[in-house]
């Protein structure tokens, strides 16, 4: 286990230990589905447990690689627009504030299997499992008390926030009645820690000292009509895996989960081939008097004997016979035998990770010439990434809903409803079959000749109309010339 590692378990036992000091409550997380974590996100960040020096096996961040595949398809060409009285609003704070981050956020989730996106009043905290504690879940498996950590530095001391966002019914008395109704509070409690040293909580701080100054101790939410929130208020984006690491989990699994066992094969074929590489260099081993120069004398009679300047790759030895002793060494590289078995190790790694067969190999894929056919040779691929989408759209839905309720809460837009309209790339796109499709549309007449220049040949749209005016054929006239 590496210092670091050794560190991060130890503060997030320390957070746990913080959460129930605090709030009275205790996480619901296994310590299995803890450790799965923190594993996986060793491996992502290149600390894989089988990485070791001594042995010489190194990590070629080949999960990270899974990782980044994944979020580039998933966002690929990604567009949200907004819809209803509240769209400006919207529409400014999914360009400002999530579309910048969003493949690196889809990456941390594949990586670690569940991220959570919370709005903050200024953007959106972007938080790993390892800095949240769920405390409850309902039926369906969805959170419904949270706690969330977050932390920072400022002159030399060491600022902590814990914050519980959770459900939380209660039985109110009906105004002039003796009568009492249970309704459901959405609650945030806010509670701030200083220490002197990072490996501490410390003591508890008033909010006001804190950069958290503009946050209430505690906020009780309903809808206008007393009603229960349609969620909680983040956004959780999970894979679309199973978890069989902790069925009662209501966390995903990273997107390389099922292939830990195969990516340290991986590692240990490209180290062994790298080492390989390393001592393959040529060596002469030669007797030194063979190399020897013809002796001379200096001004005083001494006998010199001076000796050829070698290459690098000669090494002198005595030897019994000199006229006999010349020896190359000249290691041979399994080249082909260590290639197949690192593409072996990548096939397989990609299959188990929801890849289609031979996605990731050392070789180009070749033969495939139409969309088509990448739809039937990648299905694998795309239901991967279709159910990725599907997971993110989720996430950020409930992240929209959650932004919206804050610009209710403290007037932040227009009173309204807005509806979010999701376009999602094409990974089977195919730029000159589209093209050609388009030119055979815009010929057949089911859109404008201006429209196909603009959108496939980078013309604007004036100087695409005009062309098309400039090419339409002119009617003679009566008193046209011959």
């Amino acid at each position: 286990m590496s210092i670091i590692s050794a560190i991060k378990g130890w503060w997030n036992r320390m957070f746990s230990n913080a959460v129930k000091k605090n709030f009275g409550v205790s996480g619901i997380e296994s310590q299995r589905m803890k450790d799965a974590i923190k594993t996986w996100l060793d491996i992502y960040q290149g600390n894989a447990p089988w990485v070791d020096p001594v042995e010489d096996i190194k990590s070629i961040d080949f999960a990270e690689k899974i990782c980044s595949t994944i979020a580039n398809l998933v966002t690929l060409d990604i567009d949200v627009q907004f819809d209803g009285i509240r769209k400006n609003y919207m529409q400014q704070f999914y360009n400002s504030s999530v579309a910048p981050k969003l493949r690196e956020w889809v990456e941390f989730g594949a990586a670690a299997g569940t991220v959570i996106l919370k709005p903050n009043g200024e953007g959106v905290d972007f938080v790993t499992p390892d800095r949240f504690e769920i405390i409850k879940k309902d039926g369906n498996h969805n959170i419904t008390d949270i706690v969330f950590q977050d932390s920072y530095e400022a002159d030399g001391k060491h600022y902590t926030k814990l914050e519980r966002h959770r459900f939380w019914d209660a039985d109110v008395r009906m105004p002039d009645s003796e009568e009492y109704t249970r309704m459901t509070y959405y609650t945030i409690e806010n509670k701030a820690f200083v220490s002197k040293i990072s490996t501490e909580i410390g003591v508890p701080v008033a909010l006001t000292d804190t950069k958290w100054l503009n946050l209430q101790p505690e906020v009780h939410i309903t809808k206008k009509n007393d009603e229960k929130l349609n969620s909680m208020l983040f956004g959780l984006f999970k894979m679309p895996s199973a978890n069989k690491i902790d069925f009662d989990s209501p966390l995903g699994v990273s997107a390389f989960s099922k292939a830990i066992e195969e990516l340290k094969d991986l590692d240990v074929a490209y180290s062994r081939n790298s080492t390989e590489i390393f001592d393959s260099k040529r060596i002469v081993l030669v007797d030194e008097r063979l190399v020897q120069m013809p002796a001379t004398k200096d001004s005083k009679g001494n006998i010199i004997r001076n000796k050829l300047h070698l290459p690098k790759f000669a090494k002198n030895v005595n030897a019994d016979d000199q006229n006999s002793f010349y020896q190359e060494i000249n290691p041979q590289i399994n080249i082909e035998q260590r290639k197949q078995e690192i593409d072996f190790q990548l096939s397989l790694i990609g299959c188990k990770c929801g890849f289609s067969n031979g996605y990731f190999v050392l070789d180009e894929k070749t033969g495939m010439v139409t969309a088509t056919q990448v739809e039937a040779d990648d299905r694998e691929t795309i239901q991967l990434i279709k159910d990725t989408r599907d997971k993110l759209k989720v996430c950020l839905d409930d992240l929209f809903y959650a932004q919206s309720v804050f610009a209710d809460l403290y007037g932040l837009a227009p009173v309204g409803e807005y509806e979010a309209n999701y376009d999602f790339g094409d990974i089977t796109f195919n730029a000159e079959e589209d093209r050609a499709r388009a030119l055979q549309l815009a010929n057949s007449g089911y859109f404008p000749k201006w429209y196909y220049l603009v959108h496939w040949e980078g013309f604007s749209e004036e100087e695409a109309r005009a062309m098309v005016e400039e090419a339409q054929p002119k009617e003679e006239g009566l008193f046209s010339e011959e």
